[in-house]
């Protein structure tokens, strides 16, 4: 692959005009002739790297491709694609194997240690917009799940969205977050790349400020005689009715660690397919606005119902989902939170 720096000096000032035209990104010349392999300095959010450039006046899947070959034959070089125009689906290839690219109609991604930035233009030619990093909710809390779940293993892109039902871009936009916060760490390079939990207190902590869902709430009272039997009543109706649920909270708490006694409202995940006059009638609730006893929570989709867990016959939330419940809970839950991480999630 030809090098900028034996290029014509009309394709090299194309090069540099183009980067130099991404939004918050500036450029400075290779520091020295002697720093072999560098072309130029790239600035963006206060860190510096120094990288080498290929130039190609249009990048389609086959192009990409032969920058991935040529990129895997040099493996530790920092290296980015400028090319006048580039498709999708080579801008995607490019994306996967972690090497940057930016074209002239301004598109960009560049992912490097401690630099990240991700634009992209649409096709009908509006100005490039910059892609905020993914909250830590919904979808992408699912991806926090299944890492905090499975601390030790180290990730494909692909096994992870696999694992959590999501797409493989947003598993690689997390991820990349993730890395930026220095909470995931990489193994090496292109397709055989892997990242594995690097802190997984951080991860626990900034997915539970950023898990801010406002799940619909249906509040019931249903006739029982202790907490145990609600529970037990609640769910075993629930489940003759084939509706997907999870018990959470601190009722959930109670059947995982018994140290956490006060349960004044069963609360529990329930589908979204499932409607609130439909849930009181198989539970034979009352609907009431207080003095609940029983909380179903639906969210949009069934995120909150990833990886739940049976126990004696009663579905529960996972461990970490009852963590992060219980810290919303205004009832005594970050104290329970606390013992519950403290004694069950053990970190």
């Amino acid at each position: 692959m030809p090098k900028l720096a034996n290029m014509k000096p009309s394709l090299e000032s194309e090069a540099l005009r183009i980067l130099r035209e991404v939004p918050g990104l500036s450029v400075e010349p290779r520091p020295s002739k002697r720093d072999e392999g560098v072309d130029v300095v790239i600035k963006f959010g206060g860190e510096r790297r120094a990288v080498a450039l290929e130039f190609k006046h249009r990048a389609n899947a086959a192009t990409a491709w032969q920058i991935v070959r040529g990129a895997e034959a040099r493996p530790g070089a920092a290296l980015v694609l400028v090319a006048g125009e580039s498709t999708a689906e080579a801008r995607a290839i490019l994306m996967r194997h972690g090497i940057a690219m930016v074209d002239g109609v301004g598109n960009a991604h560049i992912e490097l240690p401690g630099l990240f930035l991700h634009v992209e233009r649409s096709s009908r030619g509006r100005a490039p917009t910059k892609v905020r990093p993914p909250r830590l909710s919904g979808k992408a809390g699912v991806i926090v799940q299944a890492l905090l779940l499975h601390p030790d293993r180290a990730w494909h892109i692909d096994d992870l969205a696999k694992e959590t039902e999501v797409s493989p871009a947003l598993a690689h936009r997390v991820l990349t977050r993730l890395s930026a916060e220095n909470i995931m760490e990489t193994e090496g390079k292109g397709p055989a790349r892997l990242r594995r939990l690097a802190n997984f207190n951080a991860l626990l902590d900034l997915w539970a400020e950023e898990e801010k869902g406002r799940p619909a709430r249906t509040r019931g009272f249903v006739l029982a005689q202790s907490p145990r039997q609600l529970i037990e009543k609640v769910t075993r109706e629930l489940q003759k009715a084939q509706f997907d649920h999870a018990l959470t909270g601190a009722a959930a708490a109670t059947l995982v660690a018994p140290f956490v006694t006060a349960v004044p409202v069963v609360e529990l995940w329930v589908t979204a397919l499932a409607g609130p006059d439909e849930l009181h009638a198989r539970l034979g609730s009352d609907p009431v606005s207080e003095g609940a006893n029983v909380i179903l929570l639906q969210q949009k989709d069934d995120t909150p119902l990833a990886f739940r867990e049976s126990l004696n016959g009663i579905w529960i939330s996972n461990r970490f989902r009852i963590y992060v419940d219980l810290l919303k809970d205004p009832r005594r839950g970050r104290e329970q939170a606390q013992r519950l991480r403290s004694e069950v999630i053990g970190r």
